[in-house]
């Protein structure tokens, strides 16, 4: 009896073992930081949504619950499809080594079946939530697995404006969940998230250039070098600092703090040109670009609670 009160638990440990490794495994291939920051946006997109139509998250939760599900499903669906691509690149990159394509934990054609299923799952399910959700959510994932991971990705250092691009209809889908996005807030923040990730992209790729270069991405650093990089960095944080104007419609205090926050991040692009430690000033440019979107995202939402209003 009590040799088999043994085995009964060592299976039980064994399958939880199993379990949490596959919840290990999942997560990695889903670049969890990554899927959450893509579906945040979807969020703050339906909650402005519902503040410009006059409406009420509660009468709407059960369409906020579909579309987190859904757009998350879409999300995570293309981001397994990139890592089952990228297989060979991950290998030469040392940030990437531990993922299940490189251990092989999970068969190759595992992966294969769990991104297709879950970009079918995602996209079926912003189906029902509305067609034009469901427009923004296929474009989104279409730029990101075929423009962006199967075409240019290797090719051409525009493979970061076309990954940008992916990332930047997230707002547009939230609100599109409730009312058409052809309005100058979901469109606004369109641009600035495309404009955000590529000085984002950037400072990550001179963080990592000796990875990029051994794996033969293209990237602008590693093709034409910092100094080109330096530059472009500094255009695109600057062409974020009217874009705040568009959305004078969440208050000027919400205004005039964007632009503050933007000034400030312009600031530290200009010192890279002053600066001997580039990795370090890539350093401080990556971690501004989170705490940039952290601020704006918390301004949004803090400018339409009725508290403000």
């Amino acid at each position: 009896m009590e040799k088999s009160s043994r085995i009964w638990s060592n299976k039980m440990d064994e399958r939880q073992f199993k379990f949490t490794t596959l919840l290990a495994e999942l997560k990695s291939l889903t670049k969890s930081i990554v899927l959450v920051a893509n579906v945040l946006p979807v969020f703050v997109g339906f909650w402005l949504a519902i503040y410009f139509t006059n409406g009420s998250l509660l009468a709407h939760i059960d369409t906020l619950i579909i579309t987190v599900i859904g757009s998350t499903l879409t999300v995570a669906g293309a981001l397994i499809l990139n890592n089952w691509y990228e297989v060979d690149l991950d290998r030469e990159m040392k940030r990437t080594q531990k993922r299940p394509t490189v251990t092989g934990t999970l068969s190759m054609n595992t992966i294969l079946a769990l991104g297709i299923i879950a970009s079918a799952l995602g996209l079926g399910i912003m189906l029902l939530v509305t067609f034009e959700a469901f427009v923004y959510s296929f474009l989104g994932w279409f730029t990101y697995v075929v423009l962006y991971t199967f075409w240019s990705k290797r090719r051409y250092t525009l493979n970061t404006m076309i990954g940008s691009v992916s990332g930047a209809f997230t707002p547009l889908i939230g609100w599109a969940a409730i009312d058409s996005a052809y309005h100058v807030v979901p469109i606004t923040l369109f641009v600035i998230l495309l404009i955000w990730q590529i000085p984002h992209t950037f400072a990550i790729t001179i963080r990592r250039y000796e990875e990029y270069k051994a794996a033969g991405v293209p990237m602008l650093p590693v093709v034409y070098g910092f100094e080109v990089t330096k530059r472009q960095t500094v255009v695109y944080i600057a062409c974020l600092l009217p874009l705040p104007l568009f959305l004078s419609s969440l208050g000027m205090a919400f205004v005039a703090i964007a632009t503050v926050v933007n000034l400030i991040w312009l600031i530290i692009g200009l010192r890279g040109f002053f600066v001997k430690d580039d990795v370090k000033w890539a350093d401080t440019i990556f971690y501004f670009s989170l705490s940039y979107l952290t601020i704006f995202f918390v301004l949004l939402i803090g400018a339409t609670l009725p508290i403000f209003n």
